[in-house]
C-alpha cells in the first residue's frame, strides 16, 4: 500500500476509534439506546420497514419515559436512512438514544457510521442501556492480512486470515492414488502415476493460492502453510507458488486436519510468528527512532519540538502513539503571536503571557492532537505512524516521550 494511502487508512480507522470510544461512554435511563449494524447487501427500505416495526412494539413498554426516548431514537434514525439509497461497501452502523448528561438531564445523539474497517456480516438491532459497539471495536483491533494455504495429499483448504478473522475461500480434493497399487499394473509404473498424480495437484493448489493471493500481495502481511509432512515441505520446495508469494511465505506448521477447520488450527499454530510479525514493523521504526536518539541527530520528540519540525517540512516520518489522548491548544494574544500547548481531554486552560510581547494569551482554537498533527503532515509529505503500546518501546514513546516523535530529513537542531 502507498505511503499516502496508507495514511489516510490510518486516519480513517482514528476517527472511527474517536467516535466508538465516545460512543462506548454514554449511557442511557434503561434499555433506550439503539443500535442497528446494516451489512451491505441489506435493503434500506428492509431496514426501514423493521424500524417502523420496531417503533410500533415499542408502545408496549410500561415506562413512559423509556417508551418516549426509545420511539424518539427510532425516528430519529428512520429520519437519517431517507439520506441512503443503500448501505456502503462495508455496510453501515447507526446509533441513536437519550443519553444521561448529569443532574437528571439526557440529550438525543445520533451518529451514522459509514463504511467501517471491515464488512458487516449480519443485521443486527440492538437496544440496551448502553450501545453496542464490540463488534466496531473487534474490526478496530484487527490488524494484519495473510494467506492461509492447509494441504496434505488428499485435500487442501486455501483462505485469508484478516485481523482475527478466518474466511475459507477455496478447497479442492486430490486424485491421488493411496500407496497400494492395484492389481496388474508394475510398481514402477503406479509410482510414476501416483507421482504425477500429486505433481497434479499440487499445481492446482498452487493455482488456487495464485488466484487469490496474486493480486493482493502488495496488501498482504505474508503466507503461512501448514499440513502434515513431508506434504507442506514438497510443495513449498516444489517452487509451486508463484514467485512473489512464495517470498512472502513466513513460515509452515504442522496441522493434522486440511479442511476448513484446518485453516483455525494453522493460526494457533502460528500464534507466536502472527503475534511478533503485528508489532514488527513498530519496533523496526522504534529502533531506528532510540539508534538516532542516542547515536545520531534526526530524532525529535516532544509535542513542541515536533511540531515545530513538522511545520518546517523536516519530518520524514511522524509518530503516534495509538494510545495518545490530548487536545492541542492554540492561544492568541492581542499583537497576533500564537503558542501551542498540550493538555489533556477536558483540561481547562489557564490565562499565561505571550512568550513574545508579554500580552495575556487567550485560548482561540482547541482540537484531538492527533488530527491537529496529522493535518500538517498531511501538508507536508510527511508520512504518519501509529505506534503500538503492546511492546516495551512503543510503551516508552508514549511514558516517556509524550507519545509524539518524529524521524527527520536533515537536522534542524531542534
Amino acid at each position: 500500500m502507498s505511503e499516502p494511502a496508507q495514511d489516510s487508512a490510518d486516519k480513517q480507522k482514528y476517527e472511527f476509534q474517536k467516535v466508538i470510544e465516545e460512543l462506548s461512554e454514554y449511557r442511557g435511563s434503561g434499555t433506550q439506546l439503539v443500535t442497528i449494524y446494516i451489512p451491505p447487501d441489506k435493503q434500506i427500505s428492509d431496514v426501514v420497514a423493521h424500524v417502523t416495526q420496531e417503533h410500533s412494539e415499542a408502545s408496549n413498554i410500561k415506562s413512559k419515559d423509556t417508551r418516549t426516548n426509545v420511539q424518539d431514537a427510532l425516528t430519529s434514525i428512520k429520519d437519517r436512512l431517507k439520506y441512503y439509497r443503500k448501505p456502503g461497501e462495508n455496510g453501515m452502523v447507526l446509533f441513536s438514544g437519550a443519553v444521561d448528561t448529569g443532574g437528571g438531564r439526557t440529550e438525543m445523539v445520533t451518529e451514522v457510521l459509514e463504511n467501517p474497517p471491515q464488512p458487516i456480516q449480519s443485521f443486527r438491532y440492538h437496544c440496551d442501556s448502553e450501545f453496542y459497539t464490540e463488534p466496531l471495536e473487534e474490526m478496530l483491533g484487527d490488524k494484519g492480512l495473510f494467506g492461509l494455504i492447509v494441504l496434505d495429499r488428499r485435500e487442501a483448504n486455501v483462505g485469508w486470515l484478516k485481523g482475527k478473522r478466518v474466511e475459507p475461500v477455496k478447497s479442492a480434493s486430490s486424485l491421488v492414488p493411496g500407496k497400494q497399487r492395484k492389481g496388474g499394473q508394475s510398481a514402477q509404473r503406479f509410482a510414476r502415476l501416483r507421482l504425477e498424480a500429486i505433481d497434479n495437484f499440487y499445481q492446482e493448489v498452487a493455482g488456487m493460492a495464485d488466484d487469490l493471493f496474486v493480486k493482493e500481495r502488495h496488501e498482504m502481511d505474508g503466507i503461512l502453510v501448514g499440513g502434515p509432512s513431508p506434504t507442506k515441505d514438497e510443495f513449498l520446495d516444489g517452487d509451486y507458488l508463484h514467485h512473489e508469494l512464495q517470498d512472502l511465505v513466513l513460515g509452515k506448521f504442522d496441522v493434522a486436519y486440511t479442511d476448513e477447520s484446518g485453516l483455525y488450527d494453522l493460526v494457533d499454530a502460528a500464534s507466536e510468528v502472527l503475534a511478533e510479525h503485528e508489532v514488527l514493523q513498530d519496533k523496526q521504526v522504534m529502533e531506528t527512532f532510540f539508534e538516532e536518539l542516542h547515536d545520531g541527530d534526526l530524532a525529535t520528540y516532544g509535542f513542541g519540538p515536533t511540531r515545530e519540525n513538522l511545520v518546517m517540512g523536516s519530518v520524514e516520518r511522524l509518530l503516534l502513539s495509538e494510545d495518545l489522548r490530548k487536545d492541542a491548544v492554540t492561544l492568541a494574544c492581542p499583537n497576533d503571536h500564537e503558542e501551542y500547548e498540550l493538555v489533556d481531554r477536558g483540561a481547562t486552560v489557564e490565562p499565561a503571557p505571550c512568550d513574545t510581547c508579554g500580552e495575556q494569551l487567550e485560548a482561540t482554537e482547541r482540537e484531538d492532537v492527533i488530527d491537529h498533527l496529522m493535518d500538517i503532515a498531511d501538508q507536508r509529505g510527511t508520512e504518519t505512524v501509529f505506534i503500538s503500546t503492546d511492546f516495551e518501546k512503543g510503551e516508552q514513546l508514549l511514558t516517556a516521550f509524550g507519545g509524539i516523535a518524529g524521524l527527520l530529513r536533515y537536522s534542524t537542531g531542534i
